[in-house]
């Protein structure tokens, strides 16, 4: 897999549906939540796309600190389905991470992860911090990494 990482506004209108479509078919289709995704929150965000043979097959989008939380923080994490048994999750995050780094100069990162996926968040080095909560009909629980 291959990482680029890019602003909003340099997206190609192409670029952007496939982020746009992919994020749906996880969040949307695959775990069955109507939300709104398209929220407002792209054009202050990074973007970090992971693309194999030509085909986006992870994503981020990242913030500075005080856009979204008051630390720097990493959302819309994903990778398509049929290619979570390589493990690109933990590629991804550690790109996403890396860039926060880069681009913000952060290192105290704020994440609202899918309870579920707890194990892997600490994993990269988050810990949970208060209890759990619903966000979109999903429980959910504020991770922190320093």
């Amino acid at each position: 897999m291959t990482i680029s990482v890019k602003s909003f506004n340099e997206f190609t209108t192409e670029e952007l549906y496939e982020v746009l479509r992919l994020r749906s078919e996880i969040f949307v289709v695959e775990q069955n939540c109507v939300y709104q995704d398209i929220d407002l929150k792209d054009q202050k965000a990074i973007h970090v796309l992971g693309y194999f043979q030509n085909e986006l097959v992870a994503y981020t989008r990242i913030f500075k600190p005080g856009d979204y939380f008051q630390q720097a923080s990493i959302g819309r994490v994903l990778v398509k389905e049929s290619y979570r048994s390589r493990k690109w999750g933990y590629d991804i995050m550690e790109a996403s991470i890396k860039a926060i780094e880069q681009h913000f100069l952060a290192t105290s990162i704020k994440i609202s992860a899918q309870q579920y996926l707890e194990k892997f968040y600490n994993n990269m080095g988050f810990l949970t911090v208060g209890e759990p909560y619903l966000e979109d009909g999903i429980p959910h629980v504020a991770m922190i990494r320093n």
